[in-house]
């Protein structure tokens, strides 16, 4: 089977989580390095529209950014970037605090851009920003699956709970995984999700999909220092293996069997949330 029928509809994956500091954006490069290497053409789209800072993990510095779509100065497609592997991103701004919150018109305006990029990439990573803020909730509900960071800190239990009891109770949002990032080992790992798989479990009667962790070991903590890719600079490492272990799993994740490029933006985001309001109109 070629890859074009195989992939003729692209996956698009948010990465999220509901505090800073848990490794988010170090692994959405990771994870998109991996990717690229089993030869899926990769874009990632970085949405911490603030904060940008996939840029600096690819030292490429994008002469234009997500500001100058939404001002209507350049389109979608004229701002992206090539990173490595052949990786594309699309930049976020750093230090702008109005893109901190979009307007609907203007959330309806990038859907508008989205609607006219062109489909020659397998896999959209979304790396958003941190929080549950409408911005983010906004990315994560046009993604077709959600991957939740969570780190070894209590803070990371507590905050990554409430990003989920927003998006399944107000966005009926339940196609959510969680990895665990930074752990010493499996067993503390497992622990970290138990907990908060018990909590949804309890109090929203939701089960969330386990797809593992990540050791926090020598390599990891140098190429996050170094601002490496981490799959690249040690690839033998446990980290590194976790990471082509997620990614393999990512991978076998189904597609919704959705017509048109972003057809799934357009439903995800205008159909009826449960408090009877569109998705991207809610606050």
């Amino acid at each position: 089977m070629s890859k074009k029928s195989r992939n003729s509809i692209p996956r698009v994956i948010s990465v999220t989580s509901g505090k800073g500091g848990v490794g988010k954006t170090s692994l959405v490069v990771n994870i998109a390095a991996a990717l690229a290497k089993r030869g899926e053409r990769v874009i990632i789209l970085d949405a911490d529209l603030g904060l940008a800072n996939v840029d600096v993990f690819f030292c490429i510095a994008p002469e234009f950014n997500i500001k100058h779509v939404l001002s209507g100065e350049r389109k979608l497609s004229e701002i992206i970037v090539n990173g490595p592997h052949g990786i594309r991103v699309i930049p976020a701004s750093s230090g702008i605090e109005e893109l901190a919150r979009l307007s609907s018109d203007q959330k309806l305006s990038l859907l508008a851009e989205f609607e006219e990029l062109e489909t020659d990439f397998d896999v959209m990573i979304i790396d958003t920003a941190t929080g549950i803020s409408s911005d983010v909730i906004y990315f994560n509900t046009a993604a077709q699956h959600t991957l939740v960071v969570l780190c070894p800190e209590p803070a990371s239990l507590t905050d990554a709970y409430a990003l989920i009891k927003l998006l399944y109770n107000q966005y009926y949002q339940r196609d959510i995984h969680v990895v665990v990032n930074g752990a010493n080992d499996q067993k503390e790992a497992r622990e970290i999700f138990s907990a908060l798989s018990n909590v949804c479990m309890r109090f929203l009667g939701l089960s969330l999909n386990w797809v593992g962790f990540i050791p926090r070991d020598n390599a990891f903590v140098r190429a996050t220092k170094q601002q490496r890719i981490l799959v690249d600079s040690y690839p033998h490492s446990p980290s590194a293996q976790a990471i082509c272990e997620l990614t393999d799993k990512i991978i076998s994740w189904p597609v919704p069997k959705l017509k048109g490029t972003y057809q799934f933006f357009w439903t995800k985001l205008l159909e009826p949330t449960k408090s009877g309001e569109a998705s991207w109109s809610a606050r």
